[in-house]
């Protein structure tokens, strides 16, 4: 059976309740008796290895040796012998 947790509204005391699914029923607060209100927590997961969409389809990372430096303007034209900062214009 899933554990739920409730926080009172009287005493604000947050309490667990292990319990079916399919219990609507509020419990009491075991501090004061008073009612109680259901408490949406967030669940921690984590995606690790394959099989799951969010590792699947996430373009691989790039190694080291291919995150060069961009290329520069000459070498993305083609014409290292138009552009003077290259040195292989200069010989």
């Amino acid at each position: 059976m899933p554990a739920y947790d409730y926080r009172c509204i009287t005493c604000d005391a947050t309490f667990e309740v292990i319990r079916p699914a399919g219990d609507t029923r509020s419990p009491a607060c075991p501090q004061c008796g008073g009612s109680s209100k259901r408490v949406f927590t967030p669940v921690g997961v984590v995606f690790k290895g394959s099989g799951f969409h969010n590792t699947d389809y996430r373009p691989a990372p790039q190694a080291e040796s291919e995150k060069a430096a961009p290329a520069t303007s000459c070498e993305s034209a083609g014409s290292k012998s138009a552009c003077s900062n290259c040195p292989a214009a200069s010989d």
